[in-house]
């Protein structure tokens, strides 16, 4: 497998890019979650939105909605937010890097993935999709499994009624 290490620019001595992901809601309250695992270890997976790197002259908003797509075949209309933001590190392809990620919100009536859309990385490495509901997501934090944003549950319930016009600071 190769990375496009092209699309990161070099920041404190390592890989940085922009990210922009969406939360997904269905009618039903459930979020779309990614199962995927990092090719240099395989054993370890977690869980995670759509989205990824956000490219040069791109707003966040638009590489939101261009990797909800892709990764998922899902065409959303609007975007709401940012509804969150965070820095992360994290290990990818066995290297460190750093991502500053913007989160949007959206609802779907669409519950079909396409993965026809997917990068060969993206085939590579993404192994499944679920729809999860926030005391789902909770009792699966409890048993080990890695949520990212780790507060996940807590963000769905919080978008649920709506977005409260709030932009939140996560953790890592």
């Amino acid at each position: 497998m190769t990375v496009n290490w092209d699309e990161w620019e070099q920041r404190d001595g390592m890989p940085f890019r922009e990210g922009a992901r969406v939360i997904l809601l269905d009618e039903a309250d459930r979020v779309l979650l990614i199962r995927g695992h990092d090719f240099g270890k395989p054993d370890r997976s977690w869980w995670f939105t759509p989205g990824g790197g956000v490219m040069p002259g791109e707003a966040t908003r638009d590489a939101a909605r261009r990797e909800l797509f892709e990764e998922t075949g899902i065409a959303v209309g609007q975007l709401v937010g940012p509804v969150a933001e965070r820095d992360v590190i994290f290990d990818f392809a066995l290297i460190t890097c750093r991502q500053h990620e913007f989160f949007y919100c959206a609802r779907t009536s669409e519950t079909a993935i396409d993965v026809s859309g997917h990068t060969e990385t993206e085939r590579e490495l993404l192994d499944e999709f679920a729809w999860w509901r926030a005391p789902d997501l909770a009792r699966a934090r409890g048993t080990g499994q890695t949520l990212y944003p780790p507060d996940m549950p807590e963000l769905v319930e919080w978008l649920t009624p709506g977005w409260d016009g709030e932009l939140r600071t996560l953790g890592a």
